[in-house]
């Protein structure tokens, strides 16, 4: 088969014999669902995992938010990356390193090479996010690219209603370890996928990657979000501040570095858009409130509410089902709606779902648990939808990659912030049911807070973004 490579200048070519673009849609977004199955299969089996691992608090912390570090720390560098050496060839490298993270899990004798996988997922997966949107992009110009990235979205939202219930199905019918085998194999039918019938594409610039600004981010954002697991057992503790302070010293060495490079990773000019700082700012934000919350809700069902592990991820489809649906229904939102507008509006209804869920106590309804995930599911598909579009249409097309994983590593960034701030409002030394359902409470507060804090900022951004269109079409 002719796989011919293709840069995102100009006009794409058409796809190779025997693939039409809805089969690079199909390896592309199916690789997004299976990424974020592969990140939300333990969140309803959590308890199970870590006392068959032998994990202490710590350990535990380290089991829940080990796969977000892995995203944050690839999913700009490999989305950068794959626009210069071939996003395709990322792609299949991260759906194969994907594999071997979850068969590392599978087989992981102790909670450190449980969690060792979970990094190595996490980075397979922010390649196969990252790259696979900038394919998307590439292969669907014009309005067509509206309703891929609307699929894209969708999957992005399906993966946490399949993840929860394969994890807690398979543990309560045979094995916990199962679910990562599942994983496992499909990761590597992924690979070959898109090994054999993907089109390559590059940005056509010929440049250089950026190898020292590549390790800079990626030693400095994993310092950033080492720093915040760690600070969730004391924020005084010699190595969390170590790790954050760490953190800070590197990340502002590699904006010098990137201000100073020739060939940088990530060129800041794309920074006096806008829209992409909307973009950026409004994926920071989903992550903190609705990722994060939504990480940890099975265990307030759980432990708070008295849920099984399998109802308790039930439930939760109850968020990401309608996350899907209504990341479908996006696609017919017409495109003179700006981008700004449709994210404000998601956010919005997001802290509208998360109010009945902040008002819960050890005998809460089903009725009161379901209304708030459900209108949050809402909120969630049309910002899911919208940041997908948006990611790659705030940046050049030779940037898709990097565009896109800006965009998720801004999303995974938020997500550990928003996990280590759930868990010091939720967790209380008493253990008691009633205290974590308090806790949560504050939690949720502090989401819906940050909700409407970001569809303001998102539609002052609007305005700005007019203004700097206006005078581009001037000069």
């Amino acid at each position: 088969m002719d796989r011919t490579v293709s840069t995102t200048t100009g006009t794409p070519p058409g796809p190779p014999a025997g693939l039409r673009p809805g089969g690079t849609l199909a390896i592309t977004a199916g690789g997004t669902l299976l990424s974020m199955t592969a990140f939300t299969a333990p969140f309803s089996i959590i308890p199970t995992v870590a006392r068959d691992l032998g994990a202490g608090p710590v350990g535990t912390s380290w089991v829940l938010s080990s796969m977000s570090l892995g995203l944050a720390v690839a999913l700009l560098t490999s989305g950068a990356i794959g626009d210069e050496v071939g996003r395709r060839r990322v792609f299949v490298a991260g759906a194969a390193l994907l594999a071997a993270g979850s068969a590392a899990c599978a087989l992981a004798p102790d909670a450190w090479t449980f969690v060792v996988g979970r990094v190595l997922e996490g980075i397979g997966s922010a390649a196969v996010i990252a790259c696979g949107l900038a394919l998307i992009s590439h292969t669907f110009p014009g309005p067509d690219r509206a309703r891929a990235t609307g699929i894209w979205g969708a999957c992005m939202g399906a993966g946490p209603a399949v993840g929860p219930p394969l994890g807690a199905v398979l543990a309560a019918v045979a094995d916990w370890r199962f679910a990562f085998v599942v994983v496992a194999v499909v990761s590597v039918l992924l690979a070959v996928a898109g090994q054999r019938l993907l089109t390559e594409s590059r940005s056509g610039r010929g440049r250089r990657v950026d190898v020292t600004g590549a390790l800079l981010l990626a030693v400095g954002t994993g310092a950033l979000l080492a720093g915040l697991t760690e600070g969730r057992r004391g924020w005084t503790g010699p190595l969390a501040l170590g790790l954050v302070a760490g953190a800070v010293v590197v990340l502002a060495v590699f904006l010098v570095h990137q201000r100073r490079a020739r060939e940088p990773m990530l060129e800041l000019a794309l920074f006096r858009r806008p829209a992409l700082v909307s973009a950026t700012f409004a994926a920071f934000v989903t992550g903190a409130a609705i990722i994060a919350l939504m990480s940890f809700v099975a265990v307030v069902l759980e432990s708070g509410l008295a849920y099984t592990s399998v109802q308790a991820s039930v439930i939760g489809i109850g968020w990401s089902g309608f996350s899907v649906v209504f990341a479908l229904l996006a696609r017919r939102i017409p495109l003179r709606v700006p981008g700004a507008a449709r994210l404000a509006a998601g956010l919005l209804t997001i802290a509208l779902g998360l109010l009945p869920l902040a008002l819960l106590d050890t005998g809460a309804p089903l009725a009161q648990v379901l209304v708030g995930l459900v209108v949050a599911g809402v909120g969630s598909g049309v910002v899911n939808a919208t940041l997908a579009r948006e990611a790659v249409a705030s940046v050049p097309a030779a940037s898709a990659g990097a565009g896109s994983g800006l965009n998720n590593s801004s999303r995974y960034i938020g997500a550990a912030f928003g996990v280590t701030v759930v868990t010091a409002l939720a967790v209380h030394p008493d253990g008691t049911p009633a205290s974590l359902v308090a806790g949560w409470n504050t939690a949720v507060l502090v989401g819906i807070v940050l909700s409407v804090v970001g569809a303001v900022v998102v539609l002052l951004l609007q305005r700005a973004e007019t203004r700097y269109l206006a005078a581009a079409a001037a000069v």
